[in-house]
Formats: structure tokens, sequence, C-alpha cells
């Protein structure tokens, strides 16, 4: 199995150094990228998930909308937040850096969470005595997203550090994030122990658990509903409706 996930990465790569860093060139990568991660399987015109998200991936209207692409700026996706839902729902920033050399001038809170505003899965969460990754931060710095993931909205974003108030106690909390189409939330997904040993549970927004996984395995204990559910779904109702797109998480 570890032989079969080298060759792949190996094949990766050397796909994404020979095809052209163009509209075409995505179209490409993404259609043998489904291959692979799917088992051999075509993406097919039906709405099945995977397969309307790679159809939206590869459409033109994906790829030149301007305000999704400013949305995957992580500094301006929270000014987008404030503007739409106000300032309370916005995760306070105490600093942003353009350049790696301004970093290094800046003391760092005792806690705080840190993470590049261009890429995508990529934080720090510093807490008192936890050694900071500077190597891996200058790294950030270098890095496209888009030529790892040939996402084009990730293509121009300008490389940028965001370093943020740490609003929970616990460095493994619930993360929650909900798929809305044409404005409306269709599904829960809840993270668990992501620096740990990462599962997930899926509910539709009445919180029933669905009994399938996307990505990683499925969490088996029981999560009971969030008191504050139907503000959640309200106020992300109102923010996916602000966007017009057809699918945003």
């Amino acid at each position: 199995m570890k032989i079969f996930e080298l060759f792949i990465g190996f094949l990766r790569e050397v796909t994404q150094a020979v095809l052209p860093k163009n509209n075409f060139g995505d179209k490409i990568y993404s259609y043998l990228n489904f291959i692979v991660k799917h088992h051999g399987r075509f993406p097919r015109n039906r709405m099945l998930f995977n397969d309307y998200m790679y159809k939206l991936k590869v459409s033109k209207k994906f790829n030149t909308d301007s305000l999704r692409i400013y949305l995957t700026d992580k500094e301006f996706g929270k000014r987008y937040i404030k503007k739409v839902l106000g300032e309370e729902y916005v995760i306070p920033t105490y600093k942003i850096f353009n350049f790696y050399e301004d970093f290094l001038d800046y003391e760092l809170p005792l806690t705080c969470v840190i993470k590049p505003t261009h890429l995508s899965g990529q934080v720090i969460l510093k807490k008192e005595n936890i050694k900071i990754d500077y190597d891996l931060i200058k790294k950030w710095f270098a890095t496209n997203y888009y030529y790892r993931s040939r996402e084009s909205n990730y293509k121009d974003l300008t490389p940028k550090l965001i370093i943020e108030e740490m609003v929970f106690d616990d460095l493994n909390p619930l993360d929650y994030k909900f798929f809305c189409f044409k404005g409306k939330p269709k599904l829960i997904q809840l993270d668990h122990d992501r620096y740990i040993n990462h599962t997930l549970s899926l509910f539709t927004p009445d919180w029933v658990k669905q009994n399938f996984s996307i990505t990683f395995d499925q969490y088996k204990g029981v999560i009971k509903k969030p008191n504050n559910l139907s503000e959640m779904l309200t106020q992300v109702t109102k923010l996916a409706t602000s966007t017009k797109f057809d699918f945003i998480r």
C-alpha cells in the first residue's frame, strides 16, 4: 500500500510539472486526480457530491469568480464576514504580515493561532512553552497552493501570515463546517481530534447523524446537538445567501 501511495505521489508531481499552468492544464490535472482518488472511476454528469465538486472546480464560472477568489484569502474572508454578519462573529486578529522578515521581529502572544492567509489546511496553535517552527512558516511564504491543487482561486493570492486570538482552550477543538447549496445549509461536518487521530461525523441541519464519512474515518462517539445550532444555521444561511454561490462550505 505504501509503495502504491508513493507511486501516486510521484505521478502527481510529474503531472504537475508537465502540464501547462493554465485552464487547460488545470482541467486535465483535475480529471486525472479524480480518477486516481476514485480508484479508476470517471466523473459523471450526475448529482453525486464528488462529481458535483469536480464539475464546479473545472467550470469557467468557478475559475473567474472574483468574489470566490477574494474570499479564498483568509484576511479578506474575515472582512467579508464582518461586513455581512458583524464584528462579533469574527475572531480577533492580532497582526498580519506580508513578509517573513517582519514576522521575525514580532513578539508573539503567549497563546495565539498562526496561519497563512493564502494556503489551505496549514495552522500552528501556539500555547505557552510550544516551540514555533520558523522554517515551516518561511516555507509558507514561498508556497503557492495552486501548484499543488490546481485550484485557480489560489493562483494569484499574495502570501501573508495572520496571527489570531485563540478563542478556545483545547488544542483539538470541534471544528464545524456547513455545506451550503444555493444559500441553504444541507450538511454539517464535525472534525474530531484533528491533530491526534482525525475522524469526522456528518449531520443534517436538524441534527440527524449520517452513516457515512468523507476522507477520514467516521467518528463513533455520540455528539449532542449544540444549544446554539439554530443561531449557527441562521448566520450560515445569511452568509451563504449573500455570496450567491451555487456551493460554499
